[in-house]
């Protein structure tokens, strides 16, 4: 009798393990499940943020390259006003995430840059001065659209173009943290850095 009663406590105390083991794989596997879930939400979320910006500016052009030439031949200057768009943007799909199933966290690591995607410009020339005997050349227009574009560019980071772009790219990380809260998660991204970039002038570091 005492031989069965063992028999029974061994084999409860078996079946309460198995139980739990059973019942925590499954529960596992139900996280890992929910995560794949998350992570597939957010890269629907995920996309190509830009923004765009109109700028019109007065650029003087002198060429200050010949300047013996100039000397004997006259100088050439010209005013120019730059009428330009400007599309600054956010790949997010570069954004790569991490599933912490344990803590039920998703985390965000890989912020990408802002990028300046593209810049259309006119140009429009006012009082055009050429000298006696040195007159502009197919050169010299080609090298003032060069030197009229990147004064544009340069403009770029006072003209609040990449805080608006950045602001934008927040608020669709915001949005993936909305998601993931859904279902009871967590979306962890204070790693994520707008890193200084050619364009920008600042560091800006998007946190909670």
């Amino acid at each position: 009798m005492e031989l069965l009663f063992l028999g029974l406590a061994v084999g409860a105390v078996a079946a309460y393990f198995v139980y739990r083991f059973t019942h925590k794989d499954q529960a596992k596997q139900s996280q890992d499940q929910q995560s794949l879930i998350i992570m597939e939400k957010i890269r629907a979320v995920c996309k190509f943020i830009t923004v765009e910006g109109d700028f019109a500016e007065i650029y003087h052009y002198k060429n200050v390259k010949d300047k013996w030439l100039n000397i004997f031949l006259g100088s050439k200057k010209a005013l120019i006003l730059i009428e330009a768009k400007a599309h600054v943007g956010f790949d997010l799909t570069k954004i790569q995430m991490q599933a912490k199933t344990a803590e039920k966290t998703i985390v965000l690591t890989n912020f990408p840059e802002p990028e300046l995607l593209s810049i259309e410009t006119d140009f429009k020339y006012y009082d055009k001065r050429e000298g006696w005997a040195n007159p502009f050349t197919s050169t010299d227009l080609t090298d003032i659209n060069t030197e009229a574009k990147r004064y544009i560019v340069e403009k770029i980071p006072q003209s609040g173009l990449l805080n608006e772009a950045q602001n934008q790219a927040l608020e669709t990380i915001q949005l993936m943290e909305k998601l993931v809260e859904t279902i009871n998660w967590k979306l962890d991204y204070s790693a994520l850095i707008l890193e200084k970039s050619p364009t920008t002038t600042n560091t800006k570091r998007i946190g909670k």
